[in-house]
């Protein structure tokens, strides 16, 4: 029998990382699910917010106009699910422009 020819690896290039496949993640690196983002509480307020606006008997706040937007009308129940203490996101605000 013959001998064996001797066959190198190739060397990867200087400063190339190994791919990590097949590596499993630590359990603080995966992405958490908890569920529902808003409360099933917090849906009631903005369905009955909805429905005030559609019969026309919703107002807004200060002004004590009459509410027509949809968007409006969400926005009004999640505010006051979120007053009685509800589950529901923290609401987004827009960055400060510097003058």
């Amino acid at each position: 029998m013959p001998p064996r020819k001797k066959t190198t690896r190739k060397k990867s290039a200087p400063g190339r990382k190994k791919s990590t496949t097949g590596r499993k993640k630590s359990a603080t690196a995966r992405k958490k699910t908890s569920g529902r983002k808003y409360s099933r509480k917090s849906g009631k307020k903005v369905e009955r917010a909805m429905r005030e606006m559609k019969a026309g008997k919703l107002k807004s706040g200060r002004s004590g106009a009459k509410v027509t937007s949809r968007k409006q009308a969400i926005a009004i129940g999640l505010s006051e699910a979120r007053a009685e203490g509800d589950k529901v996101p923290v609401r987004k605000r827009s960055p400060r422009k510097k003058t």
